[in-house]
C-alpha cells in the first residue's frame, strides 16, 4: 500500500524529529544522554590546549613563528573545547580544523626542531580524534539509525571494521615512512637509509622536483596518510549509508593520493634518473589501498542514488545519512566472517580477487618500469617504458577490486601503444622492438578474460565486464 504522505513532507531532520517514530523531545533527550558518555573528550581537549601553550619553550624551540603558532593554537583550543562541552557543534568542527592545521604547521614553518614536529603531530591527531572521531559528528554524536548493515544486493559489508582494517594499517605504514623521509628534508636527521639504491633516497629528497614544493613533499605525504588513517576510524559499520560525506572524503584521500604517488614514482627515473626505495614502498602501499577502499564508495553511491529515486533531499541525506529498504526476494545470501583469525583474514579482502591474467599484467608492468635499466634502452623509448609500466601497474592493481574490474581494458590501449612506440620513438634497437611488441601483444591478450567475480554488488555487477 502506498504511503499517503509524500516522503518530502516527512520530518527527517535530526534536530526536528530524530528518527522515524521518535518525537523531537525524545530525540533531544537521547542525544544528551549519548553525549554525556563522551564528556571526557572535551576535558581532554582543554588539557591539550594548555599543553600547547606551555610546551614550545619546554621543548627548546627558538623559532618565533613556531612558538607563537603553538601558543595561539593553545589559546584557541581551550575556549573552543569549553564551547563544545556545551554542545556548540561549530566548536567541535573548529577544533578538528585546528588539529589539521597543527599537522601542517611544522611543514609550513620548516621547523628545525624534531620535538616540535612530533608534538604538533601528536596533539593535532588527538584533537581530530577527540573532537570528531570518538564523540561523533558535532551536534549529532553516534545516534542509532535503524536499517540494514549490508547494502541491498551485496553479499558483504564494505564498511565493516575488517574491511577497513588493512586500509588503516597501510595508511599508518605510509605515515611512518613519509615522516622518516620528511625528517631528512627538515634536517632532523643527517642521512636517509635506502636498502637497495644506496644514497639515491637522499638525492631524490633533495632534487629539484622535491624542492619545487613550497613545503616538504614527504611531510605533505605524512599528513595525508595520517588524515587517511584517522578517517578510516570514523563511523560505524553502516557508514556507507549513515555517513556518505565521510565515505566520499575517505575516497578523495585514497584515490588522488594514490595517483599522486604513482606520478611521483614516474618522475623519479624521468626527471631525476634515480629510484627511492622507501618512496616505492609507500607508493605501493597507497596503490593497494585503492582497490580495498573503492567498494565502499560504490555502495555509498548506490545508496545516494536510491535515496534520490525515493524523493529524499540530496544534501540532507549526504550529510546525515538515512536508511534504505532491503534487497527483496532476490537478495543474495550475505557472508559473515567466522569468529576466529582464520575467518577474519579472508574477510579483510572480500571484493578483491587477483586472477592469473591480472597477476601477469602486474608483473609485466613492474618489468616495464625496470626494463630500460636491464636492457640498456635509451631515449624516448626508455621514458615510454617507464610511464607505460607505471600506468599498467596502477590500472591493473585497481582492477583487482571486482567493482572496478573493467579498468583492465585500459591495458589494451597500453598494449597497442607498446606495439607502435618502437617505430615512432628514438632509442629503438632490434632488441627493444621485439621486447616492446611482445609485451604489448601479451598485455592485450591477457586483458580479454575478466576473471571470476565472487561477490554480489546489487546492480553494479553489470558494470564489472
Amino acid at each position: 500500500m502506498a504511503d499517503p504522505v509524500p516522503f518530502k513532507q516527512r520530518r527527517h531532520h535530526m534536530h526536528e524529529a530524530g528518527h522515524e517514530g521518535m518525537s523531537g523531545p525524545e530525540h533531544d533527550a537521547m542525544l544528551v544522554e549519548q553525549q554525556k558518555k563522551f564528556l571526557w573528550t572535551h576535558y581532554t581537549n582543554i588539557l591539550l590546549g594548555v599543553w600547547l601553550m606551555t610546551t614550545p619553550v619546554a621543548l627548546g624551540s627558538l623559532e618565533p613563528a613556531v612558538v607563537w603558532n603553538d601558543v595561539l593554537c593553545g589559546v584557541l583550543v581551550v575556549p573552543l573545547a569549553v564551547l563544545a562541552l556545551f554542545r556548540r557543534a561549530w566548536a567541535g568542527w573548529a577544533l578538528c580544523f585546528l588539529g589539521i592545521w597543527l599537522l601542517f604547521a611544522p611543514l609550513v614553518f620548516w621547523t628545525t626542531s624534531a620535538a616540535v614536529y612530533l608534538n604538533d603531530t601528536v596533539v593535532g591527531s588527538l584533537l581530530i580524534a577527540l573532537s570528531i572521531l570518538i564523540p561523533g559528528m558535532p551536534g549529532m554524536g553516534w545516534m542509532p539509525m535503524p536499517g540494514p548493515e549490508i547494502p541491498p544486493g551485496w553479499t558483504y559489508n564494505p564498511s565493516s571494521w575488517l574491511q577497513r582494517g588493512p586500509i588503516i594499517v597501510l595508511a599508518f605504514v605510509g605515515f611512518f615512512i613519509s615522516r622518516y623521509l620528511a625528517a631528512y628534508q627538515l634536517g632532523h636527521i643527517s642521512a636517509a637509509w635506502d636498502p637497495f639504491f644506496g644514497h639515491s633516497t637522499e638525492k631524490v629528497l633533495t632534487s629539484d622536483v622535491s624542492k619545487a614544493w613550497p613545503i616538504s613533499d614527504a611531510g605533505l605525504g605524512a599528513v595525508a596518510y595520517m588524515l587517511e588513517a584517522l578517517s578510516g576510524y570514523m563511523g560505524d559499520s553502516r557508514r556507507w549509508r549513515t555517513m556518505p560525506w565521510m565515505v566520499l572524503m575517505f575516497a578523495l584521500l585514497v584515490v588522488p593520493l594514490g595517483a599522486t604517488s604513482i606520478i611521483l614514482v614516474i618522475l623519479q627515473p624521468l626527471s631525476i634518473g634515480l629510484w627511492c626505495s622507501l618512496c616505492l614502498f609507500a607508493a605501493a602501499g597507497m596503490l593497494v589501498m585503492v582497490p580495498l577502499a573503492v567498494d565502499e564508495v560504490i555502495a555509498m553511491g548506490q545508496f545516494m542514488r536510491q535515496s534520490l529515486q525515493e524523493g529524499r533531499p540530496f544534501w540532507r541525506t549526504f550529510w546525515m545519512g538515512g536508511s534504505v529498504a532491503g534487497g527483496g526476494p532476490d537478495q543474495p545470501a550475505p557472508r559473515f566472517p567466522e569468529q576466529n583469525v582464520a575467518g577474519w583474514m579472508p574477510a579483510m579482502v572480500w571484493g578483491l580477487t587477483v586472477p592469473w591474467s591480472l597477476a601477469v599484467a602486474t608483473v609485466l608492468g613492474i618489468w616495464l618500469m625496470g626494463a630500460p635499466a636491464v636492457l640498456a634502452t635509451e631515449g624516448l623509448l626508455a621514458d615510454s617504458e617507464h610511464v607505460v609500466g607505471a600506468l599498467v601497474v596502477t590500472c591493473t592493481v585497481i582492477a583487482w577490486a571486482e567493482v572496478t574490474r573493467s579498468l583492465r581494458w585500459l591495458n589494451v590501449l597500453f598494449g597497442i601503444w607498446l606495439l607502435t612506440a618502437p617505430w615512432l620513438l628514438s632509442g629503438s634497437t632490434a632488441t627493444a622492438i621485439v621486447h616492446d611488441m611482445l609485451i604489448g601483444a601479451v598485455l592485450i591478450l591477457i586483458s580479454l578474460p575478466r576473471g571470476s567475480i565472487k561477490e554480489g554488488y546489487g546492480g553494479w555487477n553489470q558494470y564489472a565486464v
